[in-house]
């Protein structure tokens, strides 16, 4: 392994292999929701969207409350301990459960399953990430990143067309292979990935880290006092805020823009919505994180707050498309702000951690995009809770003034003085 990692292009082959963690890691998660009504036929409760204590809506709760509440321990935890060790065990335990879902057959079961699943993804993306950032440099950080979340968007896809999956062979028989996959797939990890500044190291090494270690709790004060934090946190947060929306309550949105240009019900117009939805969200959503992390790298090399500006682009094109999106009724010019929508977002997505590494020094990034994940998946909770009781249309143009308030914060508090805090 030692030979490996002295190659030049061993850090690039991290960020490739993480991409494919990162593909299972949405497939995984994405794919129950569209394998939802082949499911009901075997487990009922799951055919209700009550949100009470059996149903579908507390079926994807449980995921995203434990998920969310986890995302800081999660993050201290990869501070401290090998983020390899990490990152192959979480993919192996979500794995493990995937492929066990394919036994279930009562709701009991597939809650308890879908819970510890969100207890073991929240375990990987603050390690993935802060590995990233340490074994790529200023100059190829962001781009790093955005390779890296270009494999969230393609799991995105790829889960969006579990239905037709199920139909093709039977939900069971997804959950197994898809499990199978990703188990197989952590072992794969295990001979190719290392984490260079976490590795065993010799007893008096270890003695003195542990000496000059900052306790956990310390830690997170270090954190929680940055101001930048605060002002990246919450622009993380309001922009998760539409990214879950879309991810959500898109289709429906599409749905009945097609419905009424193509004169169909909303239920048939919904074949077509989900597709074009998902496949032009992700899609420009990739095409925005090549672009956006090449800018980044390139600009932050002239200018300390190139990663900034790059990410104020990306909000700068948000906010016209959640108006448009919200508020437009002809299908040409909805597609349009949906892809917009997607450019923007990758360029804000990819940047995110890139500038945190320039406030917050190596040891204490985890855990800080741990409260940052944290923040951003309760965010997206309350939102999509919301918008199910106000119209699309109008909570989707309300979130466009809530992005230019961000953009506001971001342009005006975030002064970084360096490329990388060490």
């Amino acid at each position: 392994m030692s030979k490996l990692t002295e190659k030049k292009w061993y850090p690039w082959l991290v960020v490739v292999l993480l991409s494919g963690v990162a593909f299972l890691n949405y497939m995984d998660r994405q794919m129950l929701s569209t394998m939802r009504f082949a499911m009901s036929e075997d487990i009922i409760e799951v055919a209700t969207s009550y949100t009470g204590p059996w149903g579908w809506g507390a079926l994807m709760a449980a995921f995203m409350w434990i998920y969310g509440l986890m995302s800081p321990i999660s993050g201290a935890i990869a501070d401290r301990l090998n983020r390899k060790r990490l990152i192959v065990g979480s993919l192996f335990v979500w794995s493990a459960v995937t492929f066990l879902m394919g036994y279930v057959d009562t709701y009991k079961e597939l809650y308890i399953l879908r819970a510890i699943m969100g207890f073991s993804e929240a375990l990987y993306i603050p390690a993935a990430l802060s590995l990233i950032a340490d074994i790529h440099s200023g100059k190829t950080r962001s781009m790093a990143i955005g390779i890296h979340m270009t494999g969230l968007y393609l799991g995105q896809i790829a889960g969006g067309f579990g239905s037709i999956f199920s139909r093709l062979l039977n939900w069971h028989t997804v959950f197994l292979i898809c499990g199978l996959v990703g188990m197989i797939y952590s072992l794969v990890l295990i001979l190719f990935i290392s984490d260079p500044g976490r590795e065993k190291k010799s007893q008096e090494k270890q003695q003195a880290t542990d000496v000059n270690r900052p306790s956990v709790l310390k830690s997170i004060m270090l954190v929680l006092s940055n101001m930048a934090f605060w002002a990246v946190l919450f622009v993380f947060t309001t922009l998760s805020m539409p990214g879950w929306a879309t991810k959500n309550w898109l289709p429906e949105l599409l749905a009945n823009v097609i419905g009424s240009n193509w004169h169909m019900e909303v239920g048939e117009a919904m074949n077509y919505a989900g597709p074009i939805a998902v496949i032009s969200l992700a899609g420009a959503s990739f095409i925005g994180a090549m672009i956006g992390g090449r800018l980044s790298d390139k600009w932050v090399q002239k200018n300390v707050r190139g990663r900034v500006y790059t990410s104020c682009i990306g909000l700068a094109l948000i906010v016209p498309s959640l108006v448009f999106m919200g508020l437009g009724d002809s299908l040409l010019a909805v597609i349009l702000s949906i892809l917009c929508f997607g450019i923007g977002y990758g360029f804000f997505d990819t940047n995110n951690m890139p500038i945190l590494c320039q406030f917050i020094p190596s040891r204490q990034r985890a855990t800080a995009y741990g409260f940052i994940n944290m923040s951003g998946v309760l965010g997206g909770a309350a939102i999509t809770t919301a918008l199910g009781n106000l119209s699309l249309g109008q909570g989707f143009a309300l979130l466009g003034g809530v992005t230019v308030l961000s953009l506001l914060i971001q342009l005006l508090t975030l002064r970084p003085k360096t490329i990388n805090m060490e």
